[in-house]
């Protein structure tokens, strides 16, 4: 009976690490995203298919159309192994674009690879929050003048908005 009352006392006191790790609210991301969440839910979004090529950075987000990863048909295997049920999907930049930082942002929950001449571009740092309307998570980049794949994986849905854009400093 002392055994069950312990084992159930600190499940009851264990925290999931996602709850742990994310803090709550807009005001929580460790920068300002203001612009990121604009471009996320504006109304004016293209919409991408999987697969589809990108010739200059959107003024907007996109809405970027996802697949189970057996469809998606990613070019690289992504660093972190989707979840059962889940959807990803990629665009990709046959022209480089400009050199230097840039935030690739997220609507919901979900793994951002980079990828130049088939290798990972490793983030510089990232910033995730629960409950921000429109926007989940936004990572930075330093990306080399090099055609580029970015790659979405671990999505719920078989959709998500996309937004990358400069870093702002």
């Amino acid at each position: 009976m002392r055994t069950s009352l312990l084992i159930a006392f600190v499940l009851l006191g264990t925290v999931p690490a996602w709850a742990a790790e994310e803090p709550v609210g807009c005001d929580k991301f460790k920068w300002n995203v203001d612009r990121e969440r604009a471009a996320l839910t504006a109304p004016d979004r293209a919409r991408l298919a999987s697969g589809g090529e990108l010739a200059a950075l959107p003024s907007t987000g996109i809405t970027l159309e996802l697949r189970t990863p057996a469809e998606a048909k990613l070019p690289s295997p992504p660093e972190r192994s989707p979840k059962e049920g889940t959807f990803a999907g990629f665009v990709t930049f046959k022209s480089a674009l400009p050199p230097g930082r840039y935030t690739i942002s997220l609507s919901a929950s979900g793994w951002i690879d980079v990828v130049q001449d088939g290798q990972f571009l490793k983030s510089i740092t990232s910033s995730g929050v629960r409950k921000c309307e429109g926007i989940r998570k936004s990572v930075k980049f330093e990306i080399p003048a090099k055609p580029l794949t970015i790659q979405i994986s671990g999505i719920e849905a078989n959709s998500i908005s996309l937004a990358i854009m400069p870093a702002s400093e």
